[in-house]
């Protein structure tokens, strides 16, 4: 009996798809048998291994001689359950197998493979089910094919089984366990449990298994009709594809193998089915991330030296330089224009207390040269100091010093970080009383030049910033406060002008402070401002500082007229709707 259960089918169940062994041609008489075939459909089994396990067992059929008479074949799947896709006494016609197997749907669920057992000793193999009686002495043969350790006991019920006269053969596929299917198997082991590793190690069982078969050798004949290759068994043959494809229902024809057809393949864009599997392929523009799914947008600015003086952009397999809002891009395609439609003081507090750290504070220092780059730096432009606060306060350069940003870029960076503690309250004090005063550069209040104040914090105060935060906007200081990391909201709106929204900003990282900009460059490079519709021009442009009052008084006079004329527009305007009313 052994000797006679020793052919191919065992190891063409679990051949790689794209290389199956599919018999075609005279089938060798084996005499009586019942043959029930257990698969293990649990969830481990995925799709492509489950279609290539189907297939398999249509092939098989074909290479048996199936009869009320001669095989027997029935199939029972598992996983949490077991059921039964047809017993042994359901057909009696290859054509019905195999169309039932077509149909098989997995359970995907768990591994009880022990139950399996047991359902077919006590279900399967029964006379009710089409198994022929014990007196009959048909050998009774269980082919397990699992991919994994079962999650119940099996060597108890296996026993029981063998005793009974069920041979088993157990055959696992990569992941399944050794022990188990030792376990199940009947002795000797050598000849019952298989674990398949790869296609050469099937192929040499495969010869073992053939040799013993049937005695003839049809494949030199020539008459085959194989499209890749004729592999001979004694009395038969089959056709074999070239890896990388399946033969198709006639079992001569070959097809490539379409991987990306299971739908499994989870690619992003494209999948394209390649030797060996799926493969997922970015459309133009994209390229493919690690995970061998995913596209990513192809980000050409990492790339190439762009020289945006702001932002690149990636567009496709180009890229283009963009400029903050409220400034343009130039000519040359890279640099933007700077603001120029008003006069600014800008004083700049930065927080330089121990827990800002050294190299978050270069980070800072980097961040106020961003703002300067947008400024139009000059005595009768934008004028710009910088003072830095922890326990105590330096101004590190007043408002009236430098003239052109390059000269303030450079004082920036040579600001050395004062580290200890947090005084917030006496840093606008300072920035009150000294910063904004004619001495340190200031313009004078006459010339209405904007005053802004920018505070820059990570932390809580260490002293009372309420008066002098109060003082500063009374004062007519324009006040944004930034913050980052753990500063506190509340006195962030406390410094801040109204509304807070406009004036407060805040990032949790130092590294992510570029954004900020966009919220900062509306007021300090205002879109209106002195420039927009009256000419004020400075004293020292005029021949004398009586010339230049004149001036100064003439275009206020303008304004005063026109806001005349416009009070009277609107009580015509409220004494039409009375009389209609």
């Amino acid at each position: 009996m052994r000797g006679l259960l020793r052919w191919p089918l065992l190891l063409l169940l679990l051949q790689p798809w794209e290389t199956q062994l599919q018999f075609a041609g005279p089938r060798c008489s084996t005499g009586p048998l019942d043959l029930v075939f257990v698969i293990d459909s649990s969830r481990s089994v995925r799709p492509f291994e489950f279609e290539t396990m189907r297939q398999f067992l249509v092939g098989l059929l074909r290479s048996l001689d199936v009869g009320p008479n001669a095989t027997r074949v029935g199939v029972i799947q598992y996983s949490s359950q077991v059921q039964s896709v047809f017993p042994l006494r359901a057909f009696s016609r290859r054509e019905d197998m195999e169309r039932a197997i077509r149909a098989l749907v997995p359970l995907a669920q768990g591994t009880m493979t022990g139950l399996a057992i047991q359902y077919a000793m006590n279900v399967a193999f029964s006379v009710a089910e089409g198994a022929r009686p014990p007196e009959a002495r048909v050998p009774r043969v269980a082919v397990i094919v699992t991919d994994g350790r079962p999650q119940d006991r099996v060597a108890e019920v296996a026993a029981q089984a063998r005793a009974r006269g069920i041979e088993i053969y157990a055959v696992g596929v990569q992941r399944a366990d050794v022990g188990s299917l030792r376990a199940m198997a009947s002795p000797p082991l050598n000849e019952h449990v298989f674990l398949v590793e790869s296609f050469d190690l099937i192929q040499e069982f495969g010869r073992q298994f053939q040799g013993r078969l049937c005695p003839f050798d049809l494949c030199t004949e020539g008459d085959h009709g194989c499209e890749h290759h004729c592999v001979s068994i004694p009395g038969s043959y089959f056709c074999r594809c070239q890896a990388g494809f399946v033969l198709q229902q006639d079992q001569r024809r070959c097809r490539a193998v379409d991987h990306c057809s299971f739908g499994n393949h989870s690619c992003q864009h494209d999948c394209v089915s390649a030797f060996g599997g799926p493969q997922c392929r970015c459309r133009e523009g994209y390229d493919l991330l690690p995970d061998g799914r995913s596209c990513q947008a192809r980000d050409l600015c990492n790339g190439v030296d762009h020289g945006c003086e702001f932002q690149c952009v990636s567009e496709g397999f180009s890229y283009r330089c963009v400029c903050p809002e409220g400034r343009q891009l130039q000519a040359d395609g890279k640099s933007c224009s700077r603001c120029r439609e008003g006069h600014v003081d800008l004083v700049l507090l930065v927080d330089g207390s121990k827990s800002v750290r050294p190299q978050n504070f270069e980070l800072v220092k980097r961040f106020v040269n961003q703002i300067v780059d947008f400024l139009d730096v000059s005595p009768e432009g934008t004028r710009v100091g910088l003072v830095q606060f922890s326990s105590r306060v330096r101004t590190e350069f007043p408002l009236g010093r430098y003239g052109t940003a390059a000269e303030v870029k450079q004082a920036v960076r040579a600001v050395e970080y004062m580290e200890r503690g947090t005084m917030t309250g006496l840093a606008l004090r300072h920035m009150v009383e000294h910063s904004f005063s004619e001495a340190q550069g200031a313009r004078p209040r006459a010339l209405n030049v904007p005053r802004v104040g920018l505070v820059f914090t990570d932390g809580r105060s260490q002293d009372n910033i309420s008066v002098w935060a109060a003082r500063a906007k009374e004062e007519g200081i324009v006040m944004y406060a930034v913050g980052v990391g753990k500063a506190v909201e509340e006195e962030l709106r406390e410094i801040a002008s109204e509304p807070a929204e406009l004036h407060v900003s805040y990032s949790p990282d130092f590294s992510t402070m570029t954004p900020l900009l966009e919220n900062l460059k509306g007021s300090i490079c205002p879109e209106e401002g002195i420039g927009a519709g009256t000419e004020l021009r400075s004293p020292c442009e005029c021949e004398s500082l009586v010339e230049f009052q004149g001036r100064t008084l003439g275009a206020l006079e303008s304004l005063s007229q026109k806001l005349a004329q416009l009070t009277a527009r609107l009580e015509d305007l409220e004494n039409q709707l009375a009389t209609q009313k």
